[in-house]
C-alpha cells in the first residue's frame, strides 16, 4: 500500500505538472470503489480549475477552484498518472483506468486501481477535517506536533508492540509497514517490543528515525515492488535502500547477522536480531 512518502512524491510532483489546469471532462470506466463514485460527480468535476495539491497522511488532496476538494486514497495498487504526448502507458492495463480526468492542455489524470481498493470522492472544503476518512488521524509525522515526547506519552502503560503503536495513524498519520520496519531498524528497537517498556532514550531514537527514513524515501520517489507508480508512471527507487524490509535471510548491512521476520499485528516485521533489541 502506498504510505506517506509515495503520496508525497506523487503530490510533488503534481503540483509542477497539474496545478492550474483546468479539468474540462470527466470519463467514469468504473464506479465501484472502495468508496462509490457518486452520481453527479463526473457534472461537479467538469469546468473545475485545479488550485493546489495537499495531503494528510496518506490522502492526496487535490484542491478545486470553489468549495470542493478531491479526496483521494490509492488503496493497494492505485496510481493516479498525469498522462500526455509521449507518456508510456505500457505497465497499466487500461481495464483498470476507472477515472480519467481531460485537462485543458489536452493531458489527462487518470486514476486506475486493478483491486478498486483506493477511493476519489467530492468533499467540500469546509467538512474536509472532519470526514470519515480524516478526523480521528494523528499529527503528522513530519510534523512540529510529532515528537519524542508526543511520542513518550502515547507508548507509556501500553502493551500494544511499538511497531503497531506507530502504525495506529490515531498516534501519528501516514506511517506503514515499510518506513516502521526501517524507522525501527535505524533506533535499534526490535518491532515486537512492548510500546510501555521501550525506553525514554530509545523513543528518542525512534521519533529522531522518523523525519530521517520519511525524507530519504520522499526524496526516492517511494519504494515500488509491485504495482506503485508515480505520476510520470515511474516506480519509487526507495526499495534500493531499504535496511531490513523484505530481507529475511538475507545478512545484516551493519553486522552480517540474517534479517528475521516476525508477525506483528498480523504483518510482517523484519528486523535485525542483533542490532535491534
Amino acid at each position: 500500500m502506498p504510505e506517506l512518502p509515495e503520496v508525497e512524491s506523487l503530490r510533488r510532483i503534481l503540483v509542477r505538472t497539474a496545478v492550474g489546469r483546468t479539468i474540462v471532462s470527466v470519463r467514469i470506466g468504473e464506479k465501484r470503489l472502495r468508496r462509490g463514485v457518486s452520481v453527479d460527480f463526473a457534472a461537479a468535476i467538469a469546468g473545475r480549475q485545479i488550485v493546489k495539491l495537499s495531503r494528510r497522511a496518506k490522502y492526496l488532496i487535490v484542491e478545486l477552484d470553489g468549495d470542493d476538494v478531491m479526496l483521494v486514497h490509492l488503496g493497494m495498487s492505485g496510481s493516479l498518472t498525469h498522462r500526455h504526448e509521449g507518456f508510456c502507458a505500457n505497465d497499466f492495463d487500461p481495464r483498470h483506468d476507472h477515472l480519467e480526468f481531460s485537462l485543458d492542455d489536452a493531458s489527462r489524470l487518470v486514476y486506475n486501481d486493478p483491486r478498486r481498493f483506493g477511493m476519489v470522492r467530492l468533499v467540500q472544503r469546509a467538512a474536509l477535517a472532519s470526514t470519515a476518512e480524516l478526523k480521528s488521524l494523528g499529527p503528522e509525522p513530519l510534523s512540529r506536533e510529532f515528537n519524542a515526547d508526543y511520542l513518550a506519552a502515547k507508548a507509556r502503560g501500553r502493551a500494544v508492540a511499538i511497531k503497531s503503536l506507530m502504525m495506529d495513524q490515531r498516534i501519528v498519520a501516514g506511517i506503514g509497514n515499510i518506513y516502521a520496519s526501517e524507522i525501527l531498524f535505524r533506533a535499534g528497537v526490535r518491532p515486537a517490543r512492548r510500546a510501555g517498556r521501550v525506553t525514554r532514550i530509545e523513543l528518542e531514537k525512534i521519533a529522531a528515525a522518523v523525519p530521517v527514513i520519511l525524507r530519504a524515501a520522499i526524496g526516492s520517489n517511494g519504494t515500488t515492488f509491485r504495482s506503485y507508480r508515480d505520476s510520470r508512471g515511474q516506480p519509487g527507487r526507495f526499495a534500493a535502500r531499504l535496511r531490513v524490509y523484505g530481507r529475511e535471510g538475507k545478512p545484516c548491512y551493519t553486522c552480517s547477522t540474517p534479517i528475521k521476520n516476525v508477525i506483528v499485528g498480523q504483518r510482517a516485521s523484519f528486523y535485525c536480531p542483533k542490532c535491534q533489541h
